[in-house]
């Protein structure tokens, strides 16, 4: 593993069904990073990514938005751990 810069996003609302896992790949490719997401049970939409401090924040900017059927109330930033993906997946909920 190495040791990139990395966040945990926890975002929540209308986020489940709407399409965000698939665009949020879309967007963390477009930026260049590396990791994955996935729903979970409580409804919020888990984020780690990894790669280019800048193009992190920017993620988490475009995630307080989302796709547009989605209706994002809030959006956690906390600190992530490289945990060596390659490429950014969509993890099975």
């Amino acid at each position: 593993m190495s040791d990139r810069p990395a966040v945990r996003l926890l975002v929540s609302g209308r986020v489940q069904g709407v399409g965000f896992r698939y665009w949020a790949v879309g967007e963390a490719r477009r930026l260049g990073l590396d990791g994955w997401v996935r729903n979970l049970a409580d409804g919020d939409v888990e984020i780690l990514a990894m790669g280019d401090r800048e193009a992190l924040g920017k993620l988490a900017e475009a995630c307080r938005r989302g796709p547009v059927s989605a209706r994002v109330t809030a959006v956690a930033r906390g600190a992530g751990r490289d945990d060596g993906s390659r490429d950014f997946t969509q993890k099975p909920s």
